[in-house]
């Protein structure tokens, strides 16, 4: 086993491989962009190396840097996630002149698989199905159009490189071959630098179901059985699980011996998957299905193949590039239980899925599944992290496992439903939407299913009386409620012989709540929202209502949806005053949860700095302005209001630093 690796990648996969690391006592190095330099990976793993700029192509996507880092600090082999260059075989080729190891394929096996119509030749000659189709070299729009009218319409145009969805266009009519044919080229080319494309037949219902295998140096290859990715929004999958619903015994013996011998036919060692398309208009048949594409790396939906299998696979990459052979041969792995996987992501469902930024002011996610299921969460974010807009907007995997499908259904749905964050859009009600799609939930799924159902899977109901009336009484400052029945309790004061009421407004999009607040003598707080709104009763509320206070902002969560409303925020009293003072001070008591920068860091507006737990909440604290930090309040300190909580070097003496 290796002594130390190089992790070539961010987010979520570079903290789910070190934690398999750290399981194995190997000594992990994380790489690291500018805007990556407080990341939980690096934060996470033994030692890091800042390898560039924030964009892709200046960082992550820099072999050379990223060998450098490696030789720098002895790591004897990298592994490069999914993504970036996972599949790269000149990154691969770099990696192993410089005498390391990649965790991973041969360079020779990712050629053989990198473009779409070589490999699917080769699949022919190794008799694994193939969808019909033109895979040639050739490129004149006659011939492709002539190919297209063997095949029959309707046709897709592939790109021959890359995938995700990009350079791919569905044609209905001959008429509109050549248009499509030129907007998938220009696409292809902008993100592959390749605009060569593949014509095949379009199948009506597709089914998109993989199977993941595993080889090793010796010449072993096994599979790991299959995952259904069918839930798919543009080509871009949204839910996967395994085992895949509906599949048979015959379908899954074809489909898996077919995924075994492709693997061999190029002498493949390492974590990969074979996708297929499968035509489930007439069910599941073993006669129905075709090789679309291998993947030569690990797959963000892994973990679902991990949970019914009782695998690491990790382990196993790392024990297999290290010389071992595979941990298990073919008759030692069981299925057992039912798997999904949602992808929560920092996007607007309702608009067409548009990705977002923004800081994660709140996070929080279940602490444990519904009774007989089990949960994991795969997030490299926490709360006070940005969502920026130079990588994948990617937020968390919520994975559950449970004895079938229909339980694994139901602990999917109660997680969604407890999963909480605030100041960025999100897709969690997307999501729990689609886990309850009486089709999704029969099994009935399909590629085209979130397209055919999308105007109900991302459309959200306005907010209740109720929950204005819980963000006006978060806005009125009193979201302390008490544990009792006890008003000394409370922050909103405490009249003898009537209750204390406040007003308070805020927004939610361009529509203006007023509204006022008072508390009952029994404890209770009461909302009675003023017009539109009033013709909905007064509400009471005993326990705390769940929501998030961030600067600006108050997020109500009901369900798996947020409603986000604008409104006063007492943190922004605290930024104008350590605007002028050049201290930030606790605009409330509460405890130091989580401090993020150290003293002498340069720092810039806006950046979260620590989180105040107060009120039942965590509010993060953000610089008003651009400085150097002198000091900060330590981590599990307990303040009063107005206490300086950061302190930054006075401005003469910033300057008097930077002119030497």
């Amino acid at each position: 086993m290796f002594a130390k690796i190089l992790i070539a990648n961010r987010g979520e996969i570079a903290c789910r491989l070190i934690r398999t690391a750290l399981k194995l006592g190997v000594h992990t190095v994380a790489v690291y962009s500018d805007a990556d330099a407080k990341s939980l990976h690096v934060e996470m793993a033994d030692e890091a190396v800042h390898i560039g700029p924030s964009p892709v192509g200046e960082s992550y996507l820099r072999g050379d840097r990223i060998v450098a880092a490696a030789l720098s600090t002895g790591a004897q082999a990298i592994h490069p996630g999914y993504g970036f260059l996972s599949e790269n075989p000149d990154f691969v080729d770099q990696v192993v002149a410089a005498g390391l190891t990649f965790i991973g394929p041969s360079a020779a096996s990712i050629r053989a698989m990198g473009l779409k119509d070589a490999a699917k030749r080769l699949m022919e000659i190794a008799g694994v199905p193939v969808v019909p189709g033109y895979h040639g070299e050739a490129q004149e729009i006659v011939l492709l159009a002539s190919k297209a009218r063997e095949i029959g319409y309707p046709v897709l145009i592939k790109a021959r490189a890359g995938g995700g969805g990009k350079g791919m266009r569905r044609v209905e009519h001959p008429d509109d071959f050549s248009e499509a044919l030129s907007s998938a080229r220009r696409e292809a080319k902008a993100a592959f630098g390749d605009d060569r494309v593949l014509v095949e037949k379009y199948v009506d219902k597709p089914r998109h179901i993989e199977v993941q295998v595993f080889g090793d140096n010796f010449g072993n290859v096994v599979h790991l059985y299959e995952r259904d990715c069918s839930a798919q929004r543009r080509h871009q999958k949204v839910i996967e699980e395994a085992p895949a619903p509906g599949m048979t015994p015959a379908l899954r013996k074809a489909m898996t011996e077919a995924a075994v011998k492709a693997a061999k036919a190029i002498g493949y060692s390492g974590a990969g998957t074979i996708e297929f398309i499968v035509d489930a208009s007439q069910g599941l048949k073993p006669d129905r299905f075709w090789f679309m594409e291998m993947n030569t790396r690990l797959q963000v939906e892994h973990p679902v193949t991990e949970m019914v299998t009782g695998t690491d696979l990790v382990e196993w990459q790392l024990r297999v590039a290290s010389g071992e052979k595979l941990p298990k041969m073919q008759s030692e792995i069981a299925l057992g239980g039912h798997a999904l996987e949602a992808r929560i992501y920092a996007e607007d469902a309702a608009k067409g899925f548009l990705p977002a930024t923004g800081t994660l002011h709140h996070l929080k996610f279940p602490e444990a599944a519904c009774e007989g299921a089990t949960m994991r969460v795969e997030t490299g974010v926490r709360a006070g992290d940005a969502i920026s807009p130079y990588y994948d907007p990617m937020i968390a995997k919520l994975v559950v496992h449970a004895k079938d499908r229909q339980a694994a259904l139901e602990a999917l749905g109660a997680a969604l439903s407890q999963t909480e964050i605030a100041g960025s859009t999100v897709n969690t009600g997307f999501l729990a939407a689609l886990a309850a799609d009486p089709d999704f939930c029969a099994g009935d799924v399909d590629t085209g299913l979130i397209g055919r159902h999308q105007a109900v899977l991302t459309g959200v109901a306005p907010p209740t009386g109720e929950i204005i009336s819980a963000a006006a009484l978060a806005a009125s400052g009193a979201a302390a409620l008490p544990p009792s029945n006890d008003p000394w309790s409370s922050l909103s004061g405490y009249a003898h012989f009537h209750g204390v009421a406040r007003r308070t407004r805020l927004k939610f999009g361009e529509t203006d709540i007023a509204a006022k607040v008072s508390v009952r003598p029994d404890g209770r707080f009461q909302v009675a929202l003023d017009a539109p709104y009033d013709s909905a009763n007064s509400h009471d509320f005993r326990a705390a209502p769940r929501l998030a206070r961030w600067p600006g902002h108050i997020t109500v969560f009901e369900g798996a949806v947020g409603y986000t409303f604008a409104a006063p925020d007492p943190l922004a009293r605290s930024d104008d005053a350590a605007a002028a003072s050049g201290s930030l001070r606790a605009p409330m008591p509460g405890l130091v949860k989580l401090v993020r920068v150290a003293k002498g860091d340069a720092v810039i507006k806006g950046q979260p700095l620590l989180i105040l737990e107060a009120m039942k909440m965590e509010h993060t604290l953000a610089a008003p302005h651009d400085g150097v930090v002198a000091e900060i309040a330590t981590e599990g300190a307990q303040v009063t209001d107005g206490t300086v909580l950061v302190r930054f070097v006075e401005e003469q003496s910033v300057q008097t630093a930077a002119g030497g």
